[in-house]
């Protein structure tokens, strides 16, 4: 990132006109990686194929061995769940770094409270809030069309839905595709919104920080391209994304300078600035940055 980026973020961050997007890579340290848990329930479940990385096929196929959906999404709760929380004072912990500034609304696909914990531990009231992206996820009419999130009661709000509520955890292959469906396309849901009002403005008029994803997974490109294509508005503001660098297991041999030079330029399109680098450097880049502005 050229010194403008972070010029720009750092003054976002501090008077909380961006809104954080957080992904797997935030549970580093505390959750296995989803290629890992993955691979963990693949040989668990049998699972005949060889793309037993690939989270959403394994867990479509172990739904078919299990035969209820309900069911196996309340024991991927449970397990997750055992994992525990991070330990929100170790230095460039994400969670606990992005909670200290005044931001009102934090967008997450992760399915663990960590966010809102953190949140507390720095002395705000969070409320948190699931995506309705089917039927049978809650709707809290209050928190969506009633208040107003600000910086000491920010909102968390579950795009892939959470383990306090196992029914609204998109999960497998099928769970995905009904669900960017839904969000790519319908605007309300039996007079739901499929994205509320306070959430639309903080996708759409705001610069978002993607936390905890790597750009070339195909959930990430698929969400983002729909969010585009549904709000436009979104180009109009600069994003930034940390990544970390492509590796050798991502790209051949000796190409991972040309793949990031790509990467870099495909998605300066789409006006996303990416960081190379892991969530903790970041976290210590940002309080150096701040330290000697």
């Amino acid at each position: 990132m050229k010194d403008s980026d972070w010029a720009r973020l750092i003054d976002q961050l501090q008077t909380g006109d961006c809104t954080p997007f957080i992904g797997a890579g935030a549970g580093e340290g505390t959750l296995l990686p989803s290629g890992e848990l993955s691979r963990r329930w693949a040989t668990r479940y049998d699972y005949p194929f060889a793309d037993d990385g690939d989270l959403p096929r394994v867990m479509q196929y172990a739904r078919s061995v299990v035969g209820d959906s309900a069911a196996l999404k309340r024991t991927v709760g449970h397990e997750l769940t055992a994992m525990g929380p991070p330990d929100f004072t170790a230095p460039g912990e994400i969670h606990s770094f992005i909670s200290r500034f005044p931001i009102p609304v934090f967008l997450t696909t992760n399915y663990d409270d960590f966010l809102l914990r953190a949140l507390k531990t720095h002395g705000k009231e969070p409320s948190a809030a699931i995506c309705p992206w089917h039927e049978g996820v809650p709707y809290d009419r209050d928190l969506f069309e009633g208040t107003r999130p600000d910086a000491s009661r920010p909102v968390v709000y579950h795009l892939h839905g959470s383990t306090k509520v196992p029914s609204s955890i998109v999960l497998t292959e099928d769970d995905h595709i009904e669900y960017l469906v839904h969000m790519t396309t319908a605007r309300t849901r039996h007079s739901h919104h499929v994205v509320p009002p306070i959430i639309l403005d903080a996708l759409a008029n705001r610069p978002l920080l993607f936390l905890g994803y790597t750009l070339n997974e195909w959930t990430f490109r698929v969400l983002f391209h729909g969010l585009i294509r549904r709000y436009p508005a979104i180009r109009r503001r600069r994003h930034v994304s940390v990544q970390l660098a492509p590796q050798h297991e991502d790209v051949k041999p000796g190409a991972e300078a040309r793949a990031r030079e790509y990467l870099d330029q495909y998605f300066d399109g789409w006006e996303v600035s990416v960081y190379w680098g892991t969530l903790r450097q970041f976290c210590a880049e940002v309080t150096r940055r701040m330290e000697t502005s």
